[in-house]
């Protein structure tokens, strides 16, 4: 029957593995929908209409699909900000943000080029979206720029005057983060007649895929109300599964939109967004996607997140204006730096998603999450390499559990030893489920054996590991880092591909398992786990290998040093961890019993 179920199991074991790695190179690419002409411009009201509306929305095309990519303008003035972390790049066509440049975070491993955020786009970040005559198709007048500020402005029909200003801190400026920028957008009534002014829409940028491992799990747009986060990945665009039987739209969504107050909300990819924190909250958030080239050496298509925000504005009196305010984070997901309340005051560091899933939520990793970033990222800063921080970190983790781990093992020393009469009563019992269990309670409760004292270090081990991975997705501090053959502690450790395949093959995530099986074959095993138990237990560390297989080599180095540190411990208790004894049970009745065995003569 063993080899049965071992046959079965390494059936299964194969089949996911195929499914999961290989099958997903097989899938075909997500079929783009044409992207439709760009709409024509709705006319603003004449000058003879001075209580009509000022401006005139532009009509979203509702069999497009993608947002447009926006082709750079050759004939576009440009101008920088910049300091030692930033090179913002502005644009006199729209008067706004055309990209953003990390200039401690590289392009690619090594290499001279740093990473440009929005560098492929559907609009300019912080451009004014929706609204014909004042968006990126217009042409701003550059009033002023210095080194730490730039100036736009524009006059629509001699009616409404649009000044745009952009400013940058310089990084050593002690009460502002050298990532932020600081925007005003302000709108004067040039006429003697009250306005009424359509809402204001700002462009968020757009995010795409970082390399051609990046699956895009984290490549959403989220919102922030002042007590929630929304998220909207890019496959909410997608019919639903029900639409593919023919129950509901099988077309893609064409946009979506968050309706709610907007404290900040972002754009993202795994580790890099673009953060806008307005002063005064705005209504809603409009989300689409965009259709993207490949990246290079990658086959997927590359489909991007585009976002803007929407804010609605009162009607100016004559002469009067209105000025609108905030804060653009641009640049990576480093919790530590998102984390500081006295520049970050409305939570942007849950732009992380530490909690996004309810699994992380059940497990705490919105409160693990943080500690373990944190620690991690003090490691680094006192000995300088991120391999060697995980590990150390690993080790004072696991030196925090020791009690545990000593009790745990003292109990299931203990429960080894109640495997003979777990077997009497077993087979006393067979045919009487209710008297078994209350046999085997009574066992326990005689003997005083916790059968849950096994459980303690797993209960404790499951948090970190799942708060560790939700961690380490997001952390751009782990981007590009080298760890002896691992060329980039973010991504998986591929060392070699198969041949015509293109299968990696990811050394440490094998480590992993094998420290998991050595591990198990050297703990004492509770007395009652059945087969199926058995089994189960037995293959736990090759599907557990086969799920991180291209995860991370970070959480794979983490949960191999883990396990080299849990099977050292081990081997120390089963050597030097005294047997106790077994609680003889009680008498009945908690008196004595007089032995009454007459004396040999």
């Amino acid at each position: 029957m063993d080899k049965k179920n071992l046959t079965i199991g390494i059936v299964f074991i194969v089949a996911a593995f195929t499914t999961l790695i290989i099958g997903s190179r097989l899938q075909p690419p997500l079929a783009p929908a044409p992207v439709a002409a760009a709409p024509a411009v709705a006319p603003a009201t004449s000058l003879a209409d001075p209580a009509g509306p000022v401006l005139a929305a532009t009509p979203t095309a509702a069999n497009t699909a993608f947002a447009a990519l926006t082709a750079s303008r050759t004939d576009a003035q440009s101008s920088v900000l910049a300091n030692e972390f930033v090179a913002v790049r502005l644009t006199d066509f729209g008067g706004a943000i055309q990209d953003v440049a990390f200039k401690k975070y590289p392009a690619t491993q090594h290499g001279p080029e740093s990473f440009v955020f929005n560098e492929r786009h559907a609009a300019p970040m912080l451009a004014v979206g929706e609204l014909a005559g004042l968006g990126q198709e217009t042409r701003y007048e550059l009033v002023s720029a210095s080194a730490s500020e730039v100036v736009y402005r524009t006059v629509f029909e001699k009616r409404l005057e649009v000044t745009r200003r952009f400013s940058l801190p310089h990084a050593t400026d002690p009460k502002a983060d050298p990532y932020r920028i600081r925007h005003e957008t302000t709108l004067r009534n040039l006429t003697d007649a009250t306005v009424p002014l359509p809402r204001l829409v700002l462009e968020l940028g757009t995010s795409s895929l970082v390399s051609p491992n990046d699956t895009g799990l984290y490549l959403n747009v989220a919102s922030y109300d002042g007590k929630d986060s929304e998220v909207t990945d890019r496959n909410a665009f997608n019919p639903s599964f029900f639409a593919r039987f023919g129950a509901g739209d099988s077309n893609p969504k064409t946009q979506l939109e968050q309706t709610r107050p907007i404290v900040w909300a972002a754009v993202k990819n795994q580790f890099f967004a673009s953060i806008y924190t307005p002063d005064q909250p705005g209504q809603s958030v409009v989300i689409r996607r965009v259709e993207l080239p490949p990246l290079p050496g990658g086959s997927r298509t590359d489909v991007g997140i585009t976002a803007a925000v929407r804010f609605d504005q009162p009607s100016l009196a004559p002469g009067a204006s209105q000025t609108h305010t905030g804060l653009l984070y641009v640049g990576p997901k480093e919790f530590t730096r998102l984390n500081h309340s006295s520049e970050f005051k409305h939570r942007e560091d849950k732009v992380m998603q530490f909690d996004r899933y309810f699994f992380n939520r059940i497990f705490l990793s919105g409160i693990v999450a943080p500690i373990l970033n944190k620690l991690m990222v003090f490691t680094h800063a006192q000995v300088g390499n991120w391999g060697v921080a995980i590990i150390l970190m690993t080790i004072l983790l696991k030196l925090i559990s020791v009690p545990f781990t000593l009790a745990a093992s003292k109990s299931a020393k203990r429960m080894a030893k109640l495997s003979e009469p777990m077997k009497a009563i077993k087979e006393k019992y067979k045919d009487n489920p209710k008297k078994l269990n209350e046999a085997t309670l009574n066992l326990f409760k005689e003997h005083k054996v916790n059968p849950a004292g096994g459980c303690i270090p797993i209960l404790i081990t499951i948090p970190l590991f799942i708060g560790f991975f939700a961690m380490l997705q997001g952390t751009a501090e782990l981007r590009f880092q080298d760890f002896l053959w691992a060329h980039d502690l973010s991504g998986p450790d591929t060392v070699w591909r198969i041949p015509g395949m293109g299968f990696p093959l990811n050394i440490m995530p094998l480590l992993m398992g094998a420290t998991m099986i050595v591990q198990m074959r050297i703990t004492p095993q509770p007395t009652t786990m059945e087969g199926p138990q058995v089994m189960m237990m037995k293959f736990m560390p090759i599907l557990f290998a086969l799920f991180c297989y291209n995860f991370a080599a970070a959480l794979a180095l983490y949960s191999t040093i883990n396990g080299l540190f849990t099977i050292g411990q081990q081997l120390l208790v089963n050597k030097y961890v005294k047997d106790e004894p077994l609680t003889p049970p009680a008498p009945r009745g908690g008196k004595s019993v007089k032995n009454v065995t007459p004396t040999k003569k």
